[in-house]
Parts: C-alpha cells; sequence; structure tokens
C-alpha cells in the first residue's frame, strides 16, 4: 500500500495501471473502494490512483481543526509522490470541493478537473436554508451513541440502487469516523470556492447525473458551466448523485475520453 506522510498525517492511495496520472478524491462516508469500477476499467491506459483522505480508510485520524487547505494540501503530495507529473484530478461530491480548493494552492500539479456531482462549498452552491437543514441532519446523526452510529445520506441514486453499490457503500459507512465526518461538514457548510471558479484555467470536465437530487443539474452543474471559462458539462440520462457507481460504463467512458484528449 503506497503513503505519504503530510505533517505526521499518514495518507494512503491505491495505484494501479501504466499512463497519464488520474488521481481519484472520493467523498464523504467513502474511502478509495469508491473507485473500484473505475481502477479496473481505466488501468489499462492510465495509472490510476485512489486515495484514502485523511481521516478515511488506512489514512490517519484528522485533527479537530483540519482545513480544507489541509485536505488540499495532503492530495497534492499523494500527486507529487506518484510523481508522473501533472495529472488528471477527478472529485466526486464532497472531494470535487476538495480538488477545486488543490487547484486553488496547488495548480501545479493538475493537469484537468474533473468535476462530479459537486458543489463549490455548500455555501458557495446551495441555498442557505438547504445548508442548515443538511447541517442539522449530519448533527442529529453524530448525536447517536458511538454503538449505533450509522452514517446515511439521502438521494444517492436516481432508482432503486444495484446490490452491490449497497454492500459497498454499508461497507464504507461502518468504517466511517464520527469524529472526520465532523470535520467535513464543519468545512463544507463554510466552504464557498465561487471566487475561484472563473480563474480555472484548465480543461474542466463537468459530469453529472440527470437525476442528482444533493447537488443538482440545474443550478449546481451550470453555476459550474458558466463561471468556469473552458468547462464542458456532460449530463448521464437517468442517474443520481453517486454516479461512478450507479453508472460504471458511461461514466467511465465519459472520463476515458476526456482524459485521453488532453493527455
Amino acid at each position: 500500500m503506497p503513503a505519504v506522510r503530510v505533517d505526521g498525517i499518514e495518507v494512503a492511495y491505491d495505484r494501479v495501471g501504466q499512463g497519464p496520472p488520474l488521481v481519484l478524491a472520493h467523498g464523504a462516508i467513502a474511502d478509495a473502494r469508491q473507485f473500484r469500477p473505475q481502477a479496473e476499467d481505466l488501468a489499462d491506459e492510465f495509472t490510476v490512483v485512489a486515495w484514502d483522505e485523511p481521516g478515511a480508510g488506512r489514512s490517519s485520524d484528522v485533527p479537530p481543526a483540519f482545513t480544507l487547505a489541509d485536505y488540499a494540501r495532503c492530495l497534492a503530495a499523494v500527486v507529487e509522490d506518484v510523481d508522473l507529473g501533472p495529472a488528471h484530478v477527478l472529485g466526486t461530491s464532497w472531494g470535487g470541493t476538495v480538488v477545486l480548493e488543490l487547484y486553488r494552492h496547488h495548480a501545479e500539479v493538475v493537469r484537468t478537473l474533473l468535476l462530479v456531482d459537486t458543489y463549490a462549498g455548500w455555501k458557495g452552491s446551495l441555498p442557505a436554508a438547504e445548508v442548515r437543514s443538511r447541517a442539522e441532519g449530519a448533527e442529529r446523526m453524530l448525536a447517536v451513541p458511538a454503538e449505533a452510529f450509522a452514517p446515511t445520506m439521502p438521494g444517492l441514486f436516481a432508482g432503486k440502487p444495484p446490490p452491490e453499490a449497497v454492500r459497498l457503500l454499508s461497507v464504507m459507512s461502518a468504517d466511517t469516523r464520527p469524529q472526520s465526518m465532523r470535520t467535513e461538514l464543519t468545512v463544507m457548510v463554510e466552504a464557498d470556492q465561487r471566487d475561484l471558479l472563473p480563474r480555472i484555467a484548465v480543461p474542466t470536465l463537468l459530469l453529472w447525473g440527470e437525476l442528482d437530487t444533493r447537488s443538482p443539474v440545474a443550478s449546481v452543474a451550470h453555476q459550474f458551466l458558466e463561471a468556469i471559462p473552458r468547462a464542458t458539462l456532460v449530463v448521464l440520462p437517468g442517474i443520481g448523485h453517486l454516479s461512478n457507481i450507479e453508472a460504471p460504463e458511461p461514466f467511465n467512458r465519459t472520463v476515458r475520453e476526456f482524459c485521453r484528449a488532453h493527455s
């Protein structure tokens, strides 16, 4: 298992395949296992790197004061540790917010951006009432006794999820650490990256599920499309928020074609 140490925090990641680097940043209540469908399919053409963000999977815990810039610094260290030059960097949901912050502070390690069903921070992409509702729901989830902690998020899929997706999410959810989730929540509620979007100068793929209710196409995806100069939007028909798991074949094909065109 490759790993890199950043300010005393060990950051683990998976690495498979050969070719231009494609670095994958998972969402909340997840880890590198979220990207198994991508690692298995894309490793024939790319060096696929999926991290366990600090506080998730095999990586070290995060201190309570960990910031969005700290997550970005750790992700930059992973790209540098892979040592293949600037990478195609993909982030889903919360991971997309981390990837945007990576570009803000470490643009030199980014060849292209692939933003998937994500946000410019909750504050930057959602109405204030929706942000409050999500924060309150997460606080209720975190308030239960440790033995009853079972994090969930509504609206991840457009329809009934595939059985293998349910199993994968259950396993990752069971491994979620409450303090890590609280840190993510604190960061996400206050994050507002709207100022960054017009300054993105690399090719950017916006990949969205048509029926994503957590990060709606009509509001959030089009916010990105209007603000990022070199952005392209691809919408996967009939798919929800967790598009890389719900529709791996069209998802992988779109990612492959975009990265191939910009390698």
